[in-house]
């Protein structure tokens, strides 16, 4: 199994980073690889259980699931159901934790996945800076102060 793990220190309270990572609809406001996302069924987006389906930049189409999500904790977990990356069993938690000292936000993002071993440094590059680093560095220049 391989994992990834990436954080960042975020430069704006965690309960405003929350409102905006919260929704699990919301990736193409937030990361600069998403260009498009809608959530399947008309369920809600915060809705256990809900799939989100979006098209990244390359035009690549993933679907995942969403498994948890804590406001108490700042937290939410999902599965990627369809990708073109070729992983398995992935399962990805996005937590935010608060720091008191300047009140900042330490964003963790981390994964846990099956693939063919000749894929795996390419996929941990790929999913740890193209899409977690990526996404966490937006976050960074849209809270930037």
């Amino acid at each position: 199994m391989t994992k990834i793990y990436v954080s960042s220190v975020i430069p704006a309270p965690a309960a405003e980073v929350w409102k905006v990572v919260r929704d699990f609809n919301a990736l193409p406001g937030w990361t600069p690889f998403v260009t498009e996302s809608r959530i399947e069924q008309n369920a809600q987006a915060d809705q256990i259980g809900c799939i989100r389906n979006f098209v990244l930049r390359d035009g690549g189409r993933i679907r995942e699931r969403l498994l948890a999500l804590s406001d108490y904790d700042l937290s939410c977990s999902y599965t990627i159901l369809e990708s073109p990356m070729a992983v398995e069993n992935y399962i990805a938690t996005l937590s935010l934790t608060p720091i008191t000292d300047g009140n900042l936000t330490l964003a963790e993002w981390q994964a846990d996945f099956d693939c063919a071993p000749e894929r795996e440094a390419a996929l941990t590059h790929q999913i740890g800076t193209g899409v977690f680093q990526a996404a966490f560095s937006a976050l960074k220049q849209r809270f930037g102060r």
